[in-house]
């Protein structure tokens, strides 16, 4: 059962914050002018901070349910670990100050925070996903790392085909040739599942002795969280017309 609940939230913090990191990956290629970039970043406005606690939830289900493998995944980890919190603060600290701090000069900056966060965040996970799944080091464990952050870019492109329109939609629709949005959508999130779970298969998963007393409230959160993820997707579920609050 404490497997089940590691795999359902760390799995759908890939599928979901994976397209939002994707997005700030590829900013600037979709966004040419600030304007563009705002409506751009407009598209990922309603999901991200939601995205995110799967990642918290994640955390505290590793250091609750599986104490020996957040040690190990930690030391071995460091300092993928530090780039990976250090991109999260990063990236958001552009999204939230872009729309607060307007002049040109302070917009292009957070715009930079914003794509080197999400690179940050990209590379870094495919760092961990890396080392996990293959047990690579040295100059050759950059492949890894570079296609999971390839794979991030792609889902990234996919799910701002679905949410954007005009100019916007004509660009991130590069991958699904203008049609076929929700199918390429699928796809990559399904290619960063797989991948989760190829990583995943390879941990070892000998849960705590606390594991059995908290997974009950665990348990019970996890409905209320995928009621939660589809109230805001079906909320948002138009595409974008113009800038956000961001």
């Amino acid at each position: 059962m404490e497997i089940f609940i590691l795999a359902f939230f760390a799995l759908g913090y890939l599928a979901l914050a994976g397209a939002d990191i994707g997005v700030g990956m590829v900013l600037p290629y979709l966004g040419r002018t600030p304007d563009e970039r705002r409506e751009v970043i407009a598209a990922i406005a309603p999901f991200f901070l939601g995205n995110e606690v799967w990642l918290v939830v994640t955390g505290g289900v590793l250091a609750g349910f599986f104490p020996m493998l957040e040690a190990e995944l930690l030391a071995g980890n460091y300092p993928l670990v530090v780039v990976l919190l250090l991109s999260w603060v990063t990236r958001d600290t552009g999204l939230w100050l872009r729309g607060r701090l307007t002049d040109r000069r302070w917009q292009g900056w957070w715009d930079g925070a914003i794509t080197a966060g999400s690179w940050g965040l990209a590379l870094s996970l495919g760092g961990l996903l890396g080392h996990v799944l293959l047990g690579l080091t040295g100059p050759v464990a950059l492949l890894p790392v570079a296609a999971a952050a390839a794979l991030f870019g792609a889902h990234g492109l996919a799910f701002a085909a679905l949410r954007l329109h005009g100019e916007l939609r004509r660009r991130a629709a590069v991958l699904s040739g203008g049609a076929g949005e929700a199918r390429t959508y699928a796809l990559t999130a399904a290619a960063l599942i797989t991948v989760g779970v190829l990583a995943g298969l390879r941990l070892p998963l000998e849960p705590g002795t606390s594991g059995a007393a908290l997974a009950p409230a665990v348990l019970a959160m996890m409905p209320l969280m995928v009621a939660a993820q589809a109230w805001v997707w079906w909320t948002f579920r138009h595409r974008v017309t113009g800038p956000s609050y961001l």
